[in-house]
């Protein structure tokens, strides 16, 4: 090898390995470029984060566990909230910790109204919901890869977050008609031994 080759050499090297280490950071389809790269990267975020993919089955199940104009509001509150919450983040582009909080808190408090059987008011519970949702959906849009359409990545999202909200609501239902009310229960204290998990050893 020529002494004059090897600069060019290294550099190419420390470039290469530059380049797998960023790549490896994240699953590879956040760095696709694409118009359906972008769908894929908003669909793929919500279910490779295990926090966000507990939440959003969690709204299902509370919806379940509540009855009523639930079972569909608060699916919708939590989509409209986070399409509003997705927004700032992508126009910020900058991660808030207050966010990342209220996804904690979301976890500890959905838990907690599943695991007590706790049935308020359609009101109190669109707003628990929708705050749930503005905290994930700006996590989502702050995390938005550079170079991804932002609408397009959006209805990745919202495509994700519909069909967790469905199975949870799937799942509850089918436990409802089972008349095994306990799994509902049982599925809240999951969720709030998994939110103290998650403080120590974050998911997101």
């Amino acid at each position: 090898m020529n002494r004059s080759s090897s600069p060019v050499t290294a550099l190419s090297l420390l470039t290469a390995a530059a380049s797998v280490a960023s790549l490896s950071a994240h699953p590879a389809a956040f760095h696709a470029t694409g118009d359906s790269a972008a769908v894929s990267a908003g669909f793929l975020h919500p279910l490779t984060g295990l926090d966000h993919l507990v939440v959003m089955v969690a709204v299902g199940l509370w919806a379940v566990q509540i009855g009523g104009r639930a079972l569909w509001a608060l699916p919708c509150a939590f989509v409209g909230s986070m399409m509003i919450g997705g927004v700032t983040g992508l126009a910020t582009g900058i991660a808030a910790p207050v966010a990342e909080h209220g996804i904690v808190a979301s976890l500890f408090l959905l838990g907690a109204a599943l695991g007590m059987a706790w049935r308020p008011g359609l009101f109190p519970a669109i707003v628990m919901t929708s705050l749930a949702g503005i905290c994930h959906g700006y996590a989502h849009g702050s995390e938005m890869p550079s170079g991804l359409l932002p609408l397009l990545y959006l209805a990745g999202m919202v495509a994700a977050t519909a069909i967790l909200h469905a199975a949870g609501v799937g799942f509850g239902s089918l436990a409802h008609r089972a008349k095994v009310p306990l799994l509902l229960r049982a599925s809240g204290v999951a969720v709030l031994v998994f939110a103290v998990y998650d403080i120590f050893y974050p998911a997101a």
